[in-house]
């Protein structure tokens, strides 16, 4: 029943009835010869009667309703939204940047970082900033890291919040035989940090199978298991200023790249992190011998169906058959492996990272470019640094004024890969944005070919995920004193 509201009047009957008139209406208000008190008495006589009539009901709103009017004119043909424009491309790359000038670590001048969004929500996470050192020193560390989600976010999120503390928490625990922090050797460093990974993942699938067992509510188990049906990359660097070393831990396939000024004023390439994938021969032969007799575990570039070797959550690669069964039936947990692939003797997903240990030379400008696949799946090593280098050197000379314009004939997908390329093409390049990360993002996408580059753009999710992924990027300069602050 609609509630009864005695703010004003309006009367109306059922669809079937005859609404009442106007003269109806206008009687319970007006009354010749009739005193004040005696008009209500009958006005709410009146009233008492209505209501009691079967199919009315009592509207009482003094101003229209608030029903949305749909009154436009019959559309002719369907207008459809262009695609964008420069400067909505511009917008897109640009919303997510960040840039910060760093004055209290020595040799960090600044970094600059972005996400643009393929998934909806994006799968991909990214943490930055500042940390006391873990040895009590009275320094100040450093740390960026970018998190590739999978089949979610929910474990980029964990991971976000999380891996970074446990981390910190593992160096607090390293003891040396020295007083002094500096004499720590690096592989005592990696394998504290190799330690918090593998415990962060344990806490993961642990505190999973601890919520199936215990007795909370459906849904704050569901909430609880979701970082373990989902999965992530992890990528970390911390820079350590007392020793100008950068420590590069690597779950999964996004990847660190130290570009490094030479003499003759070029740039080389220096890969901090490896990719790890079912096409990487490495990974595939310590997964082998992990799992000997166990055939086609990775076939056609995947481990199982899987594309990265390494990650967080992920739990199907790490649960037995009969405990994915379970999940599936009582919790929604996904489809178990099998039948289309043969699992027999789980875990074959690690979270345990490759860690790496780089000088930074206070010679030599330098800078760190960590991204997740979605930039890599288009640009190498060496075309990633050096699009930073002539960024650095727009940065001294100031953008090119005289830009020529770019000409394209009209494109489509199909076109990529025959006659226009789908990776970064130098003659592409396009030096226009302040943030290097997102000059990176903009010409991994298509650079000065706006066409293309806006294709990329105008598809949103679920279509969008055909043409690109979700990329982070975060870019960290070393020693660059002619870098501006942003």
């Amino acid at each position: 029943m609609l509630p009864l509201r005695v703010a004003g009047t309006r009367l109306v009957g059922r669809l079937t009835r005859t609404p009442l008139s106007q003269t109806q209406a206008r009687s319970f208000y007006s009354g010749k010869n009739t005193s004040p008190a005696v008009n209500t008495t009958r006005r709410l006589a009146a009233i008492a009667g209505l209501v009691g009539v079967p199919g009315l009901w009592w509207l009482t709103a003094t101003r229209d309703d608030d029903v949305p009017r749909l009154e436009a004119p019959p559309a002719r043909h369907l207008v459809a939204e262009p695609g964008p424009t420069k400067d909505e491309v511009t917008r897109t790359i640009s919303q997510d940047a960040y840039s910060f000038p760093v004055r209290n670590v020595a040799g960090v001048n600044r970094y600059d970082g972005t996400q643009l969004a393929s998934n909806s929500l994006c799968e991909d996470r990214f943490t930055h900033g500042m940390f006391p050192s873990p040895f009590n020193d009275g320094t100040q560390w450093m740390a960026w890291a970018v998190f590739d989600g999978h089949a979610g976010w929910q474990t980029a999120e964990l991971l976000k919040d999380h891996l970074l503390p446990f981390v910190r928490h593992s160096l607090t625990q390293v003891k040396s035989a020295s007083d002094h922090k500096a004499s720590i050797p690096a592989e005592v460093l990696q394998k504290a940090i190799t330690r918090a990974f593998i415990d962060l993942d344990d806490s993961i699938i642990k505190t999973a199978l601890q919520t199936v067992q215990g007795c909370e509510p459906l849904q704050d188990k569901l909430k609880k298991l979701a970082p373990a049906y989902a999965g992530s990359c992890a990528l970390l660097s911390m820079y350590d200023a007392v020793t100008g070393s950068v420590h590069v831990a690597c779950t999964g396939d996004s990847r660190a790249v130290l570009g490094q000024q030479m003499p003759n004023g070029q740039w080389k390439a220096i890969p901090l992190s490896v990719d790890q994938t079912g096409s990487n021969e490495d990974e595939v032969a310590r997964i082998n011998q992990e799992h000997p007799g166990e055939e086609n575990i990775a076939k056609d570039g995947r481990i199982l169906g899987m594309m990265v070797s390494r990650a967080f959550g992920d739990s199907r690669w790490k649960w037995s058959l009969d405990l994915q069964k379970d999940l599936k039936e009582r919790f929604g947990g996904p489809s178990p492996l099998t039948p289309k692939y043969d699992v027999r003797t789980p875990p074959y997903l690690t979270a345990e990272p490759v860690v790496t240990t780089t000088m930074i030379d206070p010679t030599k400008p330098s800078f760190l470019i960590l991204a997740t696949d979605g930039m890599w799946d288009t640009l190498s090593n060496q075309q990633a640094v050096d699009l930073v280098g002539k960024w650095l050197n727009s940065q001294i000379q100031g953008y090119p004024s005289n830009q020529p314009k770019a000409e394209y004939k009209p494109v489509d997908f199909g076109d990529l890969g025959n006659g226009v390329d789908w990776e970064f093409e130098e003659g592409r390049t396009t030096i226009q944005d302040d943030n290097v990360a997102v000059h990176l993002v903009r010409n991994s996408l298509g650079g000065n070919h706006h066409e293309l580059i806006a294709g990329r753009l105008a598809l949103g999710s679920p279509f969008s995920r055909s043409i690109r992924d979700d990329m982070t990027v975060q870019v960290v300069f070393f020693h660059c004193p002619h870098l501006s602050p942003k």
